[in-house]
């Protein structure tokens, strides 16, 4: 991979204010683990591996199990995800992907029987962050720790 720019280094109040949206997410009441769940899944389908190692590590630390990370790419398939879970996957996959068909009302009606107004919107920026944060990424192939 070719060296790219850093906007870290070039461009600091930019990201000052991408960790104003972190710092702001860890004030929220979103779980941590649907937080991690959603930033891995984020991270799989727009395939950034320097997020997938973050934050596969950091849901392994937080308490996250090998084979549920393992089997997050097919959630659908498994019974390894809670009711909620699976609707948080889903919300991330429909917002990530969000030029295929936006957010359904099917899932956003799963959404309100499960959850409240403002957890629901505080996934949709967590949702909204860990996108952003996989366009820095990717865009200046940021390399992966080794």
């Amino acid at each position: 991979m070719n060296k790219r720019l850093s906007i870290a280094e070039i461009e600091p109040e930019a990201f000052k204010a991408m960790y104003a949206l972190v710092n702001y997410l860890a004030t929220t009441k979103v779980s941590k683990s649907h937080i991690n769940l959603l930033k891995i899944r984020a991270s799989q389908i727009n395939g950034c591996a320097y997020c997938l190692d973050m934050h596969t590590k950091e849901a392994l630390k937080n308490g996250e199990s090998n084979q549920r990370i393992f089997l997050l790419n097919a959630w659908k398939e498994t019974s390894l995800f809670t009711d909620e879970e699976k609707v948080v996957l889903a919300i991330t996959e429909e917002v990530t992907l969000i030029n295929k068909h936006g957010l359904s009302d099917k899932t956003y009606q799963q959404a309100i029987e499960l959850f409240d107004e403002n957890y629901i919107a505080q996934l949709i920026m967590a949702i909204v962050t860990i996108n952003a944060w996989n366009r820095i990424s990717i865009s200046s192939q940021t390399e992966v720790p080794r």
